[in-house]
């Protein structure tokens, strides 16, 4: 990972050549070069070169995302057009041409992992900062749902030329609105009882299922062994 402790400069000296280079040694060699930092320099703050800087960038979009929201006023809204307003805040944080490079980037084999991780942690931000407070499976399936939201969303956005990208926010809007009318499905099926005869077993299991704790965060989640 980078060394945060000096965090800002260099990631703001590479995004003018990431648009011509990509998060690329080329990139990240011309960026160290205009802070007059020498090779071992650069490396030594950021081990993985212009990868480092690449999730660095993601990890600020994310934040201006978490400040953007805590600062609106979100009184009027219906739950799923907050959920929506935080993705297009998430969208409006990011240079198009430099997200387009970091999607390249992170579509490389090598790299696919720290792309869905990078994603998923933009999913967990936007449940986080709406007040999120599950702890059991629905941990785990709020953050996949959303992440597959906003892959998509990303992708569509990068091809959008409409005015305003209007055309992102109304695919935008029709994700979400697909996910809830998902989200009432799962409702009624629950009340049914011949489904709930039916998968009685595996919910006994997914009751056991448990979000992250802050005392093991190094684990994707923890299991209750419940007779």
């Amino acid at each position: 990972m980078p060394d945060t402790s000096q965090p800002n400069d260099l990631l703001d000296a590479i995004l003018p050549h990431v648009a011509f280079d990509g998060w690329s040694a080329l990139a990240f060699a011309a960026a160290a070069d205009d802070l007059g930092l020498s090779k071992v320099e650069a490396e030594a703050r950021c081990p993985n070169g212009a990868t480092d800087l690449a999730k660095a960038y993601h990890a600020r979009g994310d934040a201006q995302m978490i400040a953007a929201m805590e600062a609106a006023d979100l009184s009027g809204m219906r739950y799923s057009e907050k959920v929506a307003h935080a993705i297009w805040l998430r969208l409006a944080s990011g240079d198009r041409e430099v997200v387009r490079k970091g999607a390249t980037l992170f579509a490389l084999p090598q790299h696919a992992s720290e792309g869905a991780a990078l994603i998923w942690g933009t999913a967990d931000a936007i449940w986080n900062v709406l007040g999120d407070t599950s702890d059991d499976v629905n941990w785990y399936t709020k953050r996949a749902t959303l992440s597959a939201v906003y892959g998509a969303v990303v992708l569509y956005w990068l091809g959008d030329d409409s005015d305003g990208n209007v055309e992102t926010q109304a695919f935008i809007a029709r994700r979400i609105d697909n996910v809830m009318e998902i989200e009432k499905v799962k409702a009624k099926a629950r009340e049914n009882k011949l489904f709930t005869a039916l998968t009685g077993p595996l919910a006994q299991m997914a009751s056991g299922i448990r979000a992250p704790q802050a005392a093991a965060d190094d684990l994707p989640g923890k299991w209750d062994d419940k007779d």
